[in-house]
Parts: C-alpha cells; sequence; structure tokens
C-alpha cells in the first residue's frame, strides 16, 4: 500500500484538507489501517484509529496502544477514544491490552479528555489481574513522585510548573478512585492524608471522592476537615453523606 510517510501534516491547509478528505472517504482493509498505525503520519494513523472497527490479535493492540503516547495529540486521542469503543464493544479484548505502563502514562497526558478515555479503559482492563497489579504500581508511583515534586517548590517557582505537577496528581488519585477500596489501609491512609493537605481543592476535592466510598471510622481524621473545608466544592462532596464524628 502507497501512503505518504511524513510524519507530520502536508504542505498547507488546502493539501492537507484535501488529502484528509480522501483518506475519510476511501474504504481500507484491516491491514492497511494496521500498517498505517505503525507508519503513517499524522492524519493517517489519526483517521486508521477512528476507522479500525476490531482487534485481531494482541499484537493489533499492541500497536495500537503504542499511538497512546509519544506522539500528536490528534492521534494519541483518537487511539483512547478507539480503545474505549472497543472494550465496551467486547470484553474478549481485556486480554488483548498488556502494557499497563503505557496506559499509566496516558493516564497523566496533558490533554484531560485522554485521561478521562484512558481511565474508562482501564476500570475494563482491571478485570485482567496482571495488568491491575502493574498498573496500580504505576500510580502508586505517580502520585507519590508528584507528592515529592510538589514539597521541593518555594514561592518563586513558577506557576505552570507547579500545576503540571498538580495536574499529574489529580489524575492520579481520579485513577486511584478504581481501586482505592482494594488498597492495603498502610497504602491509602498516607497519600490521601497527603492530598488532603494540599492547598489546591481539586485535589482536595478528589480526596473526598475517594474517602467517601471508605469506611469512615479508618478514615475520620481525613474526613471532618473535608466536611467543613473552606472550598464549598469540597463540602459539597458530602451533602448526602451520613457521617457521625
Amino acid at each position: 500500500m502507497e501512503h505518504n510517510l511524513n510524519k507530520g501534516f502536508y504542505k498547507d491547509l488546502d493539501t492537507n484538507f484535501e488529502q484528509a478528505l480522501e483518506l475519510i472517504e476511501r474504504d481500507y482493509s484491516h491491514s492497511e489501517l494496521i500498517e498505517l498505525l505503525i507508519a503513517g503520519n499524522i492524519p493517517e494513523k489519526q483517521m486508521a484509529s477512528l476507522k479500525l472497527e476490531c482487534l485481531k490479535s494482541i499484537e493489533d493492540a499492541n500497536i495500537l496502544v503504542s499511538n497512546l503516547t509519544g506522539c500528536d495529540g490528534k492521534i494519541r486521542e483518537a487511539v483512547a477514544l478507539k480503545i474505549n469503543y472497543l472494550l465496551n464493544r467486547n470484553d474478549d479484548y481485556i486480554n488483548y491490552f498488556k502494557d499497563a505502563d503505557i496506559f499509566a502514562m496516558a493516564t497523566i497526558d496533558i490533554n484531560g479528555n485522554i485521561c478521562r478515555l484512558v481511565i474508562d479503559s482501564v476500570a475494563l482492563l482491571l478485570k485482567n489481574k496482571d495488568f491491575a497489579s502493574r498498573y496500580i504500581e504505576n500510580i502508586l508511583q505517580i502520585v507519590n513522585d508528584s507528592f515529592q515534586e510538589l514539597d521541593k517548590f518555594i514561592y518563586r517557582d513558577k506557576k505552570y510548573v507547579i500545576n503540571k505537577q498538580l495536574f499529574k496528581l489529580y489524575w492520579g488519585l481520579e485513577a486511584l478512585k478504581l481501586f482505592a477500596k482494594d488498597l492495603p489501609y498502610d497504602i491509602l491512609y498516607p497519600i490521601l492524608d497527603r492530598a488532603s493537605k494540599e492547598k489546591e481543592y481539586t485535589i482536595r476535592e478528589q480526596v473526598a471522592r475517594i474517602v467517601v466510598e471508605l469506611e469512615p471510622e479508618m478514615y475520620s481524621q481525613i474526613i471532618s476537615p473535608l466536611i467543613n473545608d473552606s472550598n464549598y466544592y469540597v463540602r459539597d462532596v458530602f451533602s448526602n453523606y451520613k457521617y457521625t464524628n
């Protein structure tokens, strides 16, 4: 199959638009779409991801997932969308996706839409115990690394540098919700306790959304301050929560 091997876009917007229309209108075989996912440029990989209707092997899944990180955002989002679509369509695909490391990296993508799609997919993939174990290990590392970086910052540090770590922590905690009930208390409690003291309210809100699903007696020292938090959105998590201090 002949196609443009340029890894970027085409010469100009008109050319790119015309080529994109041609790509969309053409019918491709499964093998052609897989080839484009391996060697295509940005619009070709994006199109191939969106047109792919099934996986025929673990190798197909690996090729698709390899485009979930380290490439243009348009490709990453299309791949995240397709993985979520395939997993919701066929339970057998749960055993096709093996690389928990890539899914963990994609969980903290700079694009929040990708983070959400990946976490929704992981919620299904956690049925695979081997995948779950490795993914959880990665997420715990991401969360703890974020704490270490945040603890290093001083008031002179640029806000965008701090926000980058807060973004990672936010999505790390969002992923943590998926398996928080299964984590040992001595691992989970220090994470939630540390995060509950973060100045950024969205982090405290994430903690609140986790602890409302846990045994209140075990997390009372975290819950009590959050119920009376200075931020409305944090307090609102507990609006229908029955808790006796």
